[in-house]
């Protein structure tokens, strides 16, 4: 089997300060091609175009939040597959197995450090595709 890298991510995130550190640490520090959405619309419009390894996606967004941005990406034929981390600040446990049972492959907790987020995101995807 061949494992495929992890180069394309697609980050949403409803707030742009948060956007903003995350770009600069998927981008500058992680080296990966990163796509940014400020909603869950916004991620369905952009997510086939951009065609991301993997999603990272805000749990709390108003409108669609995370978990229904998730299902609505599952609907989509060439999305069905790409792995999901939910990012947010609510990690007990029984939380974090509530986006597990959603589909998540793992949680990234919020805040996160900028600067070891993506060896963060690559650890997480070397557990799956590993």
């Amino acid at each position: 089997m061949v494992v495929k890298s992890l180069e394309r991510i697609l980050y949403v995130e409803d707030e742009p300060d948060i956007r903003a550190v995350a770009r600069l640490a998927l981008e500058a520090v992680g080296g990966f091609d990163v796509c940014l959405c400020d909603s869950g619309k916004a991620a369905l419009d952009a997510v086939q175009a951009f065609s991301p390894d993997l999603i990272l996606l805000d749990v709390m967004m108003p409108g669609m939040d995370g978990p229904s941005t998730l299902s609505a990406l599952r609907e989509l034929p060439d999305v069905q597959e790409t792995p999901v981390v939910f990012m947010t600040a609510k990690v007990q446990a029984n939380e974090v197995a509530r986006y597990r049972q959603q589909g998540a492959i793992d949680v990234i907790a919020k805040p996160f450090d900028p600067m070891t987020l993506s060896a963060t995101v690559r650890d997480i995807w070397s557990k799956h595709h590993g």
